[in-house]
């Protein structure tokens, strides 16, 4: 099984070749079930160390979804919902390049989803919360690169009762129910925010490097 950061690599190669009705074969590793090294945590605690941290978090003024434009296209018929659903699943069969049928096993609290119809796709640093932490100042084409982005570890296919259940809430205000997916979650949400030099609050550095010490 290729490293999860590969993944994404991997699958546009695959969607470029054209889009046929194809089992996608064994189930990719979730994120909950990726050790994390030592010292990659140290990586990671460098990076959280980093980040600028604010006393408060900014002003939801003027944010829409809309200033986030998602799904793009990532080839053929196909979105990055689609990209995601075929990354994350097990055994997916894709109609042209739409997602059909698979199971899902939702990072956030460990539910088995049968179908993609009840799957969410949920980002690690969620919109609004980026608008808040610096996003407010990007432009549209920065903030859609941000919102489609299979690069970083920013979209995970999860439950919708978790994915709605976190909202736009930082990790000091919600943690996934599962706690083995704490390390993971610490990890994705501190190099997601370091890429985009997104600030933290106190509290959100706190609750992070507290989940980072279950690594």
């Amino acid at each position: 099984m290729p490293p999860r950061n590969l993944l994404p690599l991997l699958l546009t190669a695959t969607l470029l070749t054209g889009c046929q009705t194809v089992d996608a074969g064994s189930p990719t590793a979730t994120p909950a079930t990726t050790k994390t090294t030592t010292k990659a945590t140290g990586n990671v605690r460098q990076q959280l160390d980093k980040l600028t941290v604010v006393t408060k978090t900014g002003s939801m003024a003027g944010y829409k979804r809309e200033q986030f434009p998602h799904w793009d296209s990532t080839g053929k018929n196909c979105d990055t919902r689609d990209s995601v659903l075929e990354r994350d699943g097990s055994k997916v069969k894709v109609s042209g390049c739409n997602v059909v049928a698979g199971t899902w096993k939702s990072f956030y609290d460990g539910k088995v989803l049968d179908s993609p119809t009840k799957v969410d796709i949920d980002h690690t640093v969620p919109l609004a919360n980026a608008w808040r932490s610096g996003a407010n100042k990007w432009t549209i084409e920065k903030r859609e690169a941000f919102a489609n982005d299979l690069d970083r570890p920013q979209l995970l296919a999860v439950s919708a009762t978790s994915n709605r259940s976190k909202g736009d809430q930082d990790p000091s205000q919600w943690k996934p129910p599962a706690r083995d997916a704490w390390c993971e979650y610490a990890t994705d949400w501190v190099t997601v925010k370091s890429y985009y030099k997104l600030t933290v609050t106190q509290k959100e550095k706190d609750a992070l490097d507290d989940m980072l010490g279950t690594c």
